[in-house]
């Protein structure tokens, strides 16, 4: 299932069926992935209905966000748009991609901390990092073989490559640092009956910290790994 030179395939399991789709840890989704736009864009209102008595249409515009604008107040209120002072509506792109649950949410709290919150500040999310798909017809995007090669090597922290057990391509690109919270609501995502297995998890609990503090152990998994495939 997996190259011979890749981490995965250093291990006995990787990906471990689990039918009771709990939402754990390393639990393999589906959802709907947003792409970082490095110039990011916003929905501005240019125009309401001529009727000054409906507020539920408007002639609406994508611009370039710009750092500074105002936000609500820059705009035209339309009822079914609803600002409140310095927000903004983004628009990115996004698709439906696979993606790993690396965090669950952390601690509940409790109801009567959350009465009257606003939704931002207390509702769970889980955190997710997405995959993209690496085979040769999707080359074409960037994803050249050598650079394919060096990634499955271990050689860069916001990138692992996998081979996903729910069909399609044949491998694929988790990108760590591609990292985004999606509600906990069951709404926003499909539940596959994979997650990583222990050993797996360990593994990407390594990878994320590597990334994150910039630097790795020479006792991990990883480090190791790199050792045996330095040459190739």
């Amino acid at each position: 299932m997996f190259p011979e030179d890749s981490i995965q395939a250093q291990f006995g399991s990787w990906w471990v069926e689990d039918p009771a789709q709990t939402v754990v840890r390393g639990r393999l989704i589906r959802t709907l992935v947003p792409y970082p736009e490095q110039k990011p864009h916003r929905l501005f209102v240019a125009k309401r209905s001529a009727d000054p008595g409906e507020h539920s249409r408007a002639e609406l515009r994508v611009e370039p966000f710009r750092p500074g604008t105002s936000g609500a107040g820059d705009g035209l209120p339309v009822a079914a748009l609803p600002l409140h002072p310095g927000e903004h509506y983004a628009v990115q792109r996004s698709k439906v991609r696979p993606a790993i649950v690396v965090s669950s949410g952390g601690r509940p709290v409790p109801a009567a901390l959350r009465r009257d919150a606003a939704a931002y500040q207390s509702a769970r999310t889980l955190l997710v990092a997405p995959y993209y798909g690496a085979d040769a017809s999707y080359t074409r995007g960037g994803w050249g073989a050598e650079f394919v090669k060096r990634i499955r090597h271990g050689e860069y922290p916001q990138y692992m490559t996998d081979a996903l057990p729910i069909g399609g391509v044949a491998e694929s690109i988790l990108r760590l640092d591609h990292l985004f919270p999606i509600g906990a609501d069951p709404a926003g995502y499909q539940i596959s009956p994979w997650r990583l297995s222990e050993d797996a998890l360990q593994v990407v609990d390594e990878w994320v910290s590597w990334l994150f503090a910039g630097g790795l152990q020479s006792n991990t998994s990883i480090a190791v790994f790199q050792e045996l495939f330095r040459d190739l």
